[in-house]
């Protein structure tokens, strides 16, 4: 999801910065806009570097700069892109024009041209927060919808003590998730999520291994994590950062991966698995480095073991997800690995598919649940994907529920 970030100025204006680092963390994309004033206290390059993403700070092209139409309806293509508008910190002028619909710089007319979700954290003086015309703009965005992140108390910048200061990070994360209605419906489950490729070694320096980048199941342990879960995320060697809020256990091998996954499997009410697992290594890996040669190199292969039929074999009440990758006759292949590993959901996709598979940010499956749901979902990004087999987790767990209620009863 998207969120654009204005930032307002204030002496608050520097945790800001922290708080785009905040955001991200959670799985947010943050695009930062600047007033005039909030570059008194910080640089819009600090946002730029922190963001990764162009900080806007003008309606129009700077002075000196050259006008074209993009620059000119810029605030109309942000307004149709952005999930939420945040404004942290909100001074008590950009809460006046908020509440009175003026549009007199980039953030404001973006204001009105957007429909998204509004949250704004407020931060000021004691005496402008408790003044009458403050607090009558505030009850007045509060009556549209705005969410309203009230504001600490304590010793502030201007040498008084009082409200006024701005919120901690997690308050105002908290009153994101809130206006985007984001659910916390994995409270109390522990996930175990597998992603990324495993390596095996040939000699020193070579190994086998598959095309996977571990986007999907690091966005599966995001997203458990996002809606309350906690989440161990076994992991095969890949570039990806560990998401906020989840404990992270590297490994290499198949073997490695399977030891990892026995440890905390009993931890787990839900075990989802993602890892694109090597089905073979080799029988005999060699000490030193294999030589190029003239004549044909034999290299014999055996079995790795199948992590995800061990564990349905012995899942009790938890809940199995697993994923088949196939390149052909995919709900049928799909469907016979549901029955033959004993899973309680199989997420199958086309790798051969354009916008699906390996190393790209969006993916295309089919959902087969054993009670008999299939549900195929169109080409979504894998962070979508995620929350929506997620759905299927919480669906799938609560039918456990019904059924060991009925069992004792």
């Amino acid at each position: 999801m998207r969120i654009t970030l204005g930032v307002t100025g204030g002496v608050a204006a520097y945790k800001a910065a922290e708080l785009v680092r905040r955001l991200q963390q959670d799985g947010f994309t943050v695009q930062v806009v600047m007033t005039r004033s909030a570059r008194e206290f910080v640089t819009p390059l600090t946002f730029a570097a922190l963001s990764g993403q162009k900080v806007i700070t003008d309606l129009f092209a700077e002075s000196g700069g050259e006008a074209n139409l993009e620059s000119a309806i810029e605030h109309i293509a942000v307004a149709q892109r952005t999930d939420l508008l945040l404004v942290a910190p909100a001074t008590a002028d950009v809460i006046a024009k908020f509440a009175r619909g003026l549009a007199d710089d980039f953030l404001t007319t973006l204001h009105l041209a957007s429909t998204a979700p509004v949250v704004l954290a407020p931060a000021m003086n004691v005496n402008m927060w408790n003044h009458r015309a403050t607090q009558e703009n505030l009850e007045m965005l509060r009556a549209r919808g705005v969410h309203i992140v009230q504001p600490d108390e304590g010793y502030l910048a201007c040498g008084m003590t009082g409200p006024g200061r701005l919120a901690g990070q997690e308050a105002i994360v908290a009153a994101v998730r809130e206006a985007l209605k984001m659910k916390r419906d994995l409270e109390g489950e522990t996930v175990l999520v597998t992603a990324g490729p495993t390596c095996e070694d040939l000699d020193p320096v070579r190994y086998i291994t598959n095309r996977s980048s571990g986007k999907m199941g690091y966005a599966v342990a995001a997203a458990a994590a996002r809606r309350g879960a906690k989440v161990i995320l076994v992991s095969g060697p890949t570039a990806l950062d560990a998401p906020a809020g989840v404990d992270r256990v590297d490994v290499r091998t198949a073997l490695e991966m399977q030891q990892a996954v026995r440890q905390y499997f009993s931890e787990a009410s839900v075990g989802i698995f993602a890892a694109a697992v090597s089905d073979y290594r080799p029988a005999e890996p060699l000490a030193q480095k294999i030589k190029r040669s003239k004549e044909p190199l034999t290299i014999r292969l055996e079995p790795n073991p199948d992590i995800l039929r061990n564990v349905a074999a012995e899942k009790g009440s938890r809940l199995v997800v697993g994923f088949a990758a196939e390149t052909e006759r995919v709900a049928e292949n799909a469907r016979k690995k549901l029955a033959a590993k004993n899973a309680d959901l199989i997420v199958a996709n086309d790798v051969t598919a354009e916008g699906a598979g390996f190393d790209v940010d969006t993916n295309i499956v089919t959902l087969l649940a054993r009670d008999g749901r299939d549900l195929a979902l169109p080409k979504l990004s894998k962070r979508e994907v995620a929350d929506r087999i997620l759905d299927e987790v919480v669906r799938l767990r609560a039918g456990v529920r019904v059924a060991a209620q009925h069992s004792s009863d």
